[in-house]
């Protein structure tokens, strides 16, 4: 890509054709360069088995591309045509209850189901013949949101697949066995025809027959893209993508599916009634940027309000700019909506959209128009990367394990974490990459690790080398407690890491709620605290009150030329946690940019530096100096940012 890709999912079925001659028209005027077309259109394209119209299609595609606009090309396979479901309802989905799903919305079927998976390869060969060499497809969208509803299926073929995938998994039953720990309750399996899905039953069942139909589940939607993928492959030179869900599809291990997509696509809402949303949009774009190992792409976004929250709140006067260029800031190198016309009929009626209901003579549409026009201002960007010495640890898997029952608290809610130490860095101006545990550190100055419960012994011996390198870790309570199966590491808790930390964990103490302990720093912890004793590391702070008054709280340990930190509790950033990340960032060398205020994001990314006032006030940025890329205004002695304005400084210095 030269310049910044713009548009968004394009419905032109649901319009007679002398509008789509205006779409294009008004696509031109915006700056619109790419649309997603025919993502929902399968009962149309082939209105009963085995016949196609192709007229439709064939239409759209040609204005598109007669207007200069670029086709990202879908593979309908996310909502099958009633005639299938009527044919086949052997493929419909089942839920952990045993009821199987009925029609009216999409998703409502068993990603496993042979019947199904023959019916989408039937379709996407078709497409593929038709579209592959055509010079408006310029990529391929396969699917729309794997796992968006049917995540897991609980049918019979589910369950049968599942087994297979065991088998080919452990080879043998009593492989099996050891690693699901089946001795417990007398679980223990003979052959893999005794396995079931881990439907609906009495509390406790076996959290590694439940870690591996997550997997599975995560793998069987894997299978249904590579399936599509080299379909597509045959016919056809341009890339592909499917839209991941990050961070909000907990399901998805998307560091498992970045490998097999040639662009990395992700959607990305805003919980309109979540304080400081912006933070979690920082967050969602940097772990998408760690899943794509570079540039990526927003596939959808909206310019205002959605359509599926409690109270869905449209986006302030700005509010949709700030958004749409801080994601171009941690990476994004496409801006695309859903959608480009707002639709009159069906159950996202009242999404918000490029073309609004109003129409031209509304804000969001001078808005679209205005970030069109800013987009073509930044075509350097393309490609450039976002510099970050500091990562943040991000495993799907230790949040599936987390979260399963039967935990010592209620509160051990994975995000919960992540997003509070997340959360105190961007206020501190830091920018930051995610990474897995057991993925290459040695370029950050320091690490932290919010949550990893889970922890392979292999993620164990990485963050010990990192240390031992002279790298700076942080690690928050209950981590390094089991390995992939939810098998607690042998020894005392915490043990995969006692050699890195310098101590041991005797016991947990989980809180009451609302309960909150005084540590000897001023600080204060809540939801959690532990019998920790050292082996090596120094206690920086002891908790001050509670069943663990006097121990260690707060811990540092010398490694090799490296340091390893620990913190005992739930820290907030008014209460201690920012405190503790300034110490470990000064520890490590990490600069940060001084004098910045409250509530401004500052990113730099490649050439450019966005500086984002999420406040209601004016703001100045001392000791920068620059070209706005957007206005051309020069600086010579600090930046000036509007209230809920951005500046997009190219060849600044400091």
């Amino acid at each position: 890509m030269q310049t910044i890709r713009y548009g968004g999912d394009y419905n032109p079925e649901q319009w007679p054709e002398e509008v789509w001659h205006e779409d294009v028209r008004l696509m031109r005027e915006a700056g619109v360069n790419l649309v997603s077309l025919g993502i929902f259109n399968w009962g149309i394209i082939e209105p009963a088995p085995g016949e196609y119209d192709w007229t439709g299609l064939d239409k759209v595609i040609g204005l598109l591309h007669d207007g200069g606009i670029g086709v990202d090309l879908g593979t309908p396979t996310s909502a099958p045509p009633s005639w299938l479901r009527r044919a086949h309802p052997e493929i419909r989905l089942v839920d952990s209850e045993g009821r199987a799903m009925a029609s009216g919305s999409r998703h409502g079927v068993c990603p496993s189901h042979p019947v199904y998976t023959d019916a989408c390869e039937s379709i996407v060969e078709q497409l593929a013949a038709r579209y592959g060499e055509h010079p408006a497809v310029q990529m391929w969208h396969l699917h729309n949101e794997y796992g968006w509803a049917n995540v897991q299926c609980y049918c019979d073929e589910s369950a049968a697949h599942f087994r297979r995938w065991l088998a080919a998994k452990y080879g043998d039953v009593d492989t099996l066995n050891e690693a699901w720990g089946t001795a417990f309750w007398g679980l223990t399996y003979r052959e893999f025809d005794q396995v079931e899905a881990p439907a609906i039953a009495p509390p406790g069942v076996n959290p590694a027959l439940q870690l591996d139909w997550m997997r599975f589940s995560n793998d069987a939607h894997l299978a249904n893209y590579r399936l599509q993928r080299h379909v597509i492959a045959r016919h056809s030179p341009a890339p592909a993508t499917t839209n991941f869900m990050v961070p909000n599809c907990k399901d998805m291990d998307y560091f498992r599916w970045a490998e097999h997509v040639d662009v990395v696509s992700n959607n990305h809402y805003l919980i309109a009634e979540r304080e400081e949303h912006e933070i979690e949009l920082a967050m969602s774009a940097d772990l998408t940027r760690a899943v794509a190992g570079g540039p990526w792409m927003v596939m959808e976004h909206s310019t205002s309000a959605v359509n599926w929250q409690p109270r869905n709140i449209a986006k302030t006067p700005g509010e949709m700019r700030r958004n749409s260029l801080a994601h171009v800031a941690r990476g994004a190198d496409g801006l695309m909506f859903f959608q480009w016309r707002a639709s009159r009929a069906g159950s996202e009626k009242f999404h918000s959209a490029m073309l609004p209901h109003g129409g031209t003579d509304t804000q969001v549409w001078r808005d679209v128009v205005q970030l069109g026009n800013d987009l073509e201002k930044l075509s350097t960007v393309v490609g450039s990367e976002v510099h970050a010495e500091v990562a943040v640890l991000w495993d799907w898997e230790s949040w599936w394990a987390l979260e399963l029952e039967w935990r010592p608290s209620v509160e051990l809610e994975y995000r919960e974490r992540v997003e509070a130490y997340y959360g105190s860095l961007w206020k501190q101006h830091v920018t930051v990459d995610f990474a897995h545990p057991e993925s290459d550190l040695g370029r950050y100055k320091a690490v932290i690790a919010p949550s990893s419960y889970l922890l392979t012994a292999s993620a164990a011996k990485n963050l010990r080398g990192y240390v031992e390198d002279g790298g700076h870790l942080l690690v928050s309570y209950f981590s390094g407690v089991v390995d992939e199966h939810d098998t607690v590491h042998p020894g005392a808790h915490a043990s995969v890491l006692r050699e890195t930390l310098g101590l041991w964990v005797e016991e947990y103490h989980p809180l009451h709620e609302g309960a909150r302990l005084a540590l000897t720093s001023g600080a204060s912890g809540r939801i959690w605290s532990e019998h920790v004793r050292l082996d090596g590391a120094e206690a920086v702070a002891a908790f001050g009150e509670g069943p663990d008054a006097g121990r260690p709280a707060v811990t540092r340990h010398r490694v090799g030329s490296g340091t390893a930190w620990y913190a005992a509790t739930a820290l907030d950033d008014a209460t201690g946690l920012r405190e503790l990340l300034a110490q470990v960032l000064d520890g490590a060398g990490v600069q940060r940019p001084q004098g910045l205020p409250d509530g401004l994001e500052a990113v730099r990314r490649g050439p450019l530096s966005f500086l984002i006032n999420h406040t209601g006030q004016d703001q100045h940025v001392p000791d920068l100096r620059g070209t706005d890329a957007l206005t051309g205004a020069d600086y010579a002695d600090g930046v000036p940012v509007p209230a809920g304005a951005v500046v997009v400084l190219a060849h600044a210095g400091s």
